[in-house]
């Protein structure tokens, strides 16, 4: 079966080929729940180039995740043009060839062509992956045109060296994507002993991170700490609040010791900070604190990232409900829904405040690189809605009905007293400071967001 797309982007064919071949491009390119890539750091068109991939969201073990393999087998990057046809992988034959060529001077047209044969028991299955294939290019079209706009939003700035810690996690990876897309260096933090070429070895718990690795560096990026998407033992919330703080007060202290270095510290933090259950309230980034372990945490997040150089400009991020279909709280209800099981998971009335995971990679590049932007802000999207609303619109996303709320017991086995505080949530945030600040938030609405996401 064969697949054709044509679309115009508005920027320039130079614009568009430089994005696509640099790395970071085959990342931004695939939705995160589709596939994660073997070695993200990597990029190019040219040929021989070969890409490796595992087949569905990172949180599944690899012996879930069947292995994908692709060959650039041409490429002429003068000319617009690259193919990449399955070395191995799930198909009988795959062959994609990109084309892309100028529209005027400010514009340009994007071809794809794909050839896809399936194994002979797969295909009645056809008109799915038909299906399937069709609204992956869509997104592909999406992210191009959006993260083009936001680069040149920066045009002006100069290219910037930027280190990230956590940047193997679902936002760290989007974002050191998005980051060399835009010509920016991206210097990945690992936790170990060595390092490889555009990495830097810390370790937070022996407290080792060598000054010398920061210098040239512009900016830090710290999105280090355990996923608090797990059940909330003892044991589980120490190893919660000791990921982010030991993390951070080595980075403050390291920053704190440098006469000349990272010029600006931008830190991970979240909404929990106002506690979970804030109703009738509008909540700013003047809010006072709420009660309860997430949000002492928070607090003491924030103020271990204080200890850095006073002239270190600090921008305090804090994320609420991420949307993605590779990871975060969304993914978990997936299942339910596809059955026709899904609804909402707290009172109704109960309001949520949420992002898309690019929007919020989007918003830490945006803090990088815009230098008025810091202290504390809400990265949320202008649309909190109740819980009612987002449980049926995930509903009409996914074509299910949404009628048949969670029973309570469900979230707490599977997270023990952390549900309390990540499940039956009541938080109506602003994120007017966001915006103040020239960020443009691509999906503001609810159900174009979910459509983004979930590549409808």
């Amino acid at each position: 079966m064969q697949i054709r797309s044509t679309v115009r982007i508005a920027r320039p064919a130079r614009e568009v080929l430089e994005w696509l071949d640099r790395p970071g491009a085959v990342v931004r390119l695939t939705p995160p729940g589709l596939a994660t890539l073997d070695d993200p750091a990597e990029g190019g068109m040219r040929a021989g180039r070969v890409v490796g991939a595992h087949l569905g969201p990172a949180l599944l073990p690899d012996l879930l995740r069947p292995a994908w393999v692709l060959h650039h087998a041409q490429g002429d990057p003068a000319a617009g043009r690259f193919v990449d046809q399955q070395a191995s992988g799930p198909w009988r034959t795959w062959r994609h060839e990109h084309q892309v060529s100028a529209d005027g001077t400010a514009a340009s047209i994007v071809h794809d062509a794909i050839e896809i044969e399936l194994p002979r028991v797969l295909r009645a299955l056809e008109p799915l992956v038909t299906q399937r294939v069709r609204r992956l290019l869509a997104f592909r079209t999406r992210q191009l045109r959006e993260d083009l706009a936001f680069h040149a939003r920066f045009a002006h700035v100069p290219r910037r060296t930027v280190a990230i810690t956590g940047s193997s996690g679902l936002i760290g990876t989007q974002l050191a994507a998005l980051l060399e897309t835009g010509g920016h260096r991206v210097l990945r933090m690992r936790r170990g002993q060595s390092a490889r070429e555009g990495e830097i070895a810390w370790d937070p718990q022996s407290g080792r991170l060598d000054v010398a690795d920061l210098e040239g560096v512009d900016a830090v990026v710290n999105l280090a700490g355990r996923s608090i998407a797990t059940r909330w033992t003892a044991s589980a919330q120490r190893e919660i609040r000791d990921s982010r703080i030991q993390g951070t007060e080595l980075l403050a202290r390291t920053l704190a010791g440098m006469r000349e270095g990272p010029s600006a510290l931008i830190q991970a933090s979240a909404v929990g900070i106002y506690g979970p259950r804030r109703p009738g309230e509008l909540l700013t980034e003047a809010s006072a604190p709420g009660d309860g372990f997430l949000a002492d945490v928070v607090r003491d997040w924030e103020a271990a990232a204080g200890g850095a150089r006073k002239d270190v400009r600090l921008a305090l991020l804090r994320t609420p409900l991420v949307l993605s279909d590779g990871g975060g709280s969304l993914l978990p209800q997936l299942p339910l829904f596809w059955l026709g099981m899904g609804g909402r998971l707290t009172a109704p009335e109960a309001m949520l405040s949420w992002i898309t995971l690019d929007d919020m990679v989007r918003a830490y590049a945006h803090a990088v690189l815009e230098p008025a932007l810091e202290g504390p802000v809400n990265t949320v999207a202008p649309d909190p809605v109740d819980a009612a609303t987002f449980a049926r619109e995930l509903g009409r996303a996914l074509h299910r009905p949404a009628l048949v709320p969670v029973p309570p017991i469900g979230p707490r086995l599977a997270l023990g007293e952390g549900a309390d505080e990540l499940i039956r949530t009541d938080q109506k945030v602003s994120g007017a400071r966001l915006r103040a600040s020239g960020m443009e938030v691509a999906h503001p609405r609810l159900r174009e967001a979910l459509a983004h996401v979930l590549w409808r």
